[in-house]
């Protein structure tokens, strides 16, 4: 198969940085590419090619924002993008749909600090403080009392319940994060080198792309795309749900390629869920997912916790599961 040119558009040295797409000046060149370039619009009677792309969002992606997913290398979220913007453009004719998943957060959610007070009424310091069972039983954490006064002892019961949950599930403790992805905010707005890839793709190709939001719910932390991390409070009663449509869309595809952020956290649990989803049918699908190794990388604050292990061993276990780790350059991608 041979990649395509990028196009004389695409600027590298400006991945990291926040600016306006310029819609319409770009549809006339994608228009004028694609027939350049002599692209088909995608054609449904053929093997269907899916990219999902997993929360690439300046909240995640840029240094200047609330959670820069830097790997060890302290640029990585801008260096996986760079790869990415460039994927995109090099194998527009082999793509046939876009699918982004968007992060979504409000203020008082159970992950930020507004939500707990310790006993002198203080929030959580993000970032560092991660709260267990242990903590809520002994009041060194509570819900704050001005989250929901007229029925906080049914809250601080689920509470409890919500992070032994996250404890008994074998789920990442819950981590205080800082105000990230805040809906209507600019920090929830894809990267715009990415925004504008996908955009252009769109008109080459005559393609919709789809987007997802997540994690707007109040009561429970969303890191997989496909499903919360609690699905019920104390009672039984749901608090969320799976979603089944993005589920049942994903695995229609006949090849579906993965890659966003971060590695160890949002994209792994969706790669999770998707392949519980795939062993529940056949697990012979798995061999049709690829994951994109060098477009994603793990959570590492300097000094505070670095998952790059928990990646590594997540994405191993998806590859002994049949699905496929390659790079963005890999020929195998399109054979």
């Amino acid at each position: 198969m041979t990649q395509l040119p990028i196009p004389s558009h695409f600027q590298p040295n400006r991945v990291g940085e926040v600016w306006r797409v310029p819609y319409q000046q770009r549809s006339i060149e994608a228009r004028e590419w694609a027939r350049q370039q002599q692209l088909q619009p995608i054609d449904r009677s053929k093997p269907q090619v899916a990219l999902l792309l997993i929360d690439v969002q300046n909240t995640f992606c840029l240094p200047d924002f609330e959670l820069f997913v830097g790997g060890r290398s302290g640029r990585g979220a801008i260096e996986d993008n760079v790869r990415l913007t460039e994927f995109i453009y090099r194998n527009l004719g082999e793509i046939d749909q876009i699918v982004a998943t968007m992060d979504t957060h409000h203020l008082h959610q159970i992950f930020h600090p507004a939500f707990w007070i310790d006993r002198e009424g203080n929030h959580p310091t993000p970032a560092i403080t991660t709260i267990e069972p242990e903590d809520v039983r002994a009041g060194k954490w509570r819900v704050n009392p001005e989250f929901n006064d007229e029925n906080i002892d049914k809250l601080q019961a689920y509470a409890l319940h919500y992070v032994q949950q996250l404890s008994d599930g074998g789920k990442y403790p819950l981590l205080i994060w800082p105000y990230h992805a805040m809906l209507g905010g600019i920090g929830h707005a894809l990267v715009p080198a990415v925004e504008e890839a996908i955009f252009f793709h769109g008109i080459a190709r005559n393609s919709q792309a789809m987007f997802s939001i997540k994690g707007d719910r109040t009561l429970t932390e969303n890191y997989s795309a496909l499903a919360p991390e609690v699905f019920t409070n104390q009672f039984g009663e749901p608090i969320a749900s799976k979603n089944d449509s993005l589920i049942q869309h994903l695995l229609a595809a006949d090849k579906l390629i993965i890659a966003g952020q971060a590695q160890s956290h949002c994209v792994a649990w969706t790669v999770s869920d998707l392949l519980e989803e795939i062993n529940a049918i056949d697990p012979q699908l798995a061999r049709k997912v690829y994951l994109l190794a060098d477009c994603t990388s793990p959570v590492v604050i300097p000094g505070v916790v670095d998952y790059t292990a928990q990646a590594e061993a997540a994405y191993q276990r998806f590859a002994d599961a049949g699905m496929n780790i390659v790079k963005s350059t890999d020929d195998r991608l399109f054979l």
